[in-house]
């Protein structure tokens, strides 16, 4: 399995859709779908559910949290739009800065099945194995980190990952840098450089979303579909006339598909892990601010 990201595909035109590659080569393109992860395959976000792991696992302490750091965080988590975004993406970097990458991933892998696997969609692993038999090639595409995003992959059995990678320093530690951030139209950019590495027919390929900020990626493919989708991807869909999918039964992955053992994640992330961090932190100041029963 392989995570794109890292810098900016130099595609344009009609190579990115694969018009031209359908016109120059004589043999039978590939289709594909992508699906985003939080809220479209899982029911939540997949770094708000490891909050906790990253507390228990000795990331961070109660004196970090007194410092404020991670009061700036929670409030931009909790109160956050596309507007506080950048705000808080910075926030989260400084906050992962200094982490080791390995440390990391072992806490995701040996938290990951508890924790995220009781909340995927039956209809999204449906909907998957019914592209799989299709003969398409199947890639979850997230802003999340690649700590979460690959063992959730290997898990469903996609062919492909496109997630949030940070930098690392020599020493495996996260630098506070992003290699490459999977959000809104950096989502298309990756989307279209795996299109015309592969070889990708994306006019008869398959987008899955909840979210307007995928509008790029969605508008990429002959078949966009919203699932789940907020206000403002509900109202697109409507005004272009797209499918809309509503999933409501959240699954035990390991009811469906077998599980793999515990072991390493096969790539670097650690922006988005800074949320799951600042939940965990806002729910143990809410515990704090309580008044005794």
């Amino acid at each position: 399995m392989c995570t794109l990201g890292g810098h900016r595909p130099n595609v344009k035109g009609n190579d990115a859709t694969g018009t031209t590659a359908r016109e120059n080569v004589g043999f039978a393109l590939v289709e594909a779908a992508f699906f985003d992860l939080d809220k479209t395959v899982i029911a939540t976000s997949s770094v708000m559910a490891l909050g906790g792991t990253f507390y228990r696992g000795g990331l961070i302490s109660k004196r970090t949290i007194v410092r404020g750091l991670y009061a700036q965080v929670v409030y931009l988590l909790v109160g956050a739009d596309d507007n506080k975004m950048e705000r808080m993406r910075e926030a989260m970097l400084a906050l992962t800065k200094g982490w080791d990458q390995q440390h990391v991933k072992e806490l995701v892998r040996e938290t990951l099945d508890v924790v995220l696997t009781p909340i995927i969609y039956a209809e999204a692993l449906d909907l998957i194995e019914e592209h799989r038999k299709a003969g398409r090639k199947t890639v979850i595409v997230s802003s999340s980190p690649a700590e979460t995003v690959e063992p959730i992959g290997e898990y469903l059995g996609v062919d492909d990952v496109i997630a949030t990678r940070a930098r690392l320093d020599e020493k495996g530690r996260y630098t506070g840098e992003l290699e490459f951030y999977a959000y809104a139209s950096h989502k298309a950019d990756a989307i279209r450089e795996m299109a015309v590495a592969e070889r990708l027919d994306l006019a008869a390929s398959y987008a899955y979303s909840d979210s307007i900020t995928d509008l790029p990626m969605l508008e990429l493919v002959g078949h966009p579909v919203a699932v789940n989708p907020d206000r403002e991807l509900a109202r697109v869909a409507r005004e272009r006339e797209w499918e809309v999918r509503y999933f409501q039964r959240p699954v035990r992955l390991r009811d469906r598909v077998p599980v793999p053992p515990k072991g390493p994640t096969l790539a670097a992330g650690g922006v988005a892990i800074a949320a799951g961090t600042a939940a965990a932190v806002y729910m143990w100041l809410r515990k704090r601010a309580s008044p005794a029963s």
